[in-house]
């Protein structure tokens, strides 16, 4: 778990690279004050503006460090997420940043298993793959067969792969804050 101060500053990451990204096109080098910023871990941001999603992106990999990760990732779900325009210098402003942490993940062959609110899925058939973090499900109030369902679809797979076949399906944990909670 990450303390206060840690998502503080992750969040200040974001928001600095953002800025700096958008308005000059520059990657800011930057040293985090925190250790454990500099340990390797998955993460995704969420970008919304108005509480609308204007962008989401993730590297699900626990192979880079984590204020790395999330400087690219920032920019990523800014620029690099085909299904909305990219954010432009004049908007950031507007966008409020959210940040999961992201945490291993553990095939499962139990859908009983995977508990609203808690875990994030990923689901895999071939060179099908679709994730959709935990928070997902507790907004869209999705019941466990909805959140399979939309992460197949989300994988480019029918409704209802997610039923006894060969689907692979991951859980994962997520550490998820934003601006308006650790600012508040």
């Amino acid at each position: 778990m990450l303390s206060l101060e840690e998502k503080r500053e992750l969040l200040q990451i974001a928001r600095q690279t953002l800025e700096s990204y958008l308005r000059d096109r520059i990657f800011p080098s930057i040293t985090p004050g925190s250790p454990r910023l500099q340990e390797n871990a998955g993460v995704f941001v969420t970008l919304q503006k108005q509480g609308e999603l204007c962008g989401c992106i993730g590297h699900m990999a626990a192979d880079k460090p984590l204020y790395l990760a999330v400087q690219e990732m920032a920019i990523e779900a800014a620029t690099g997420d085909p299904r909305f325009p990219s954010v432009t210098g004049y908007e950031v402003s507007e966008i409020e940043i959210e940040i999961s942490v992201l945490s291993s993940f553990r095939v499962i062959s139990d859908p009983s298993e995977i508990r609203i609110g808690e875990h994030g899925l990923v689901v895999s058939q071939g060179m099908h793959r679709g994730v959709l973090l935990p928070q997902v499900p507790v907004r869209e109030g999705w019941d466990r067969e909805k959140f399979l369902s939309y992460t197949c679809m989300k994988a480019g797979l029918s409704f209802d792969s997610w039923r006894p076949g060969n689907l692979q399906i991951e859980i994962f944990s997520a550490e998820v804050f934003g601006e308006k909670e650790i600012t508040a």
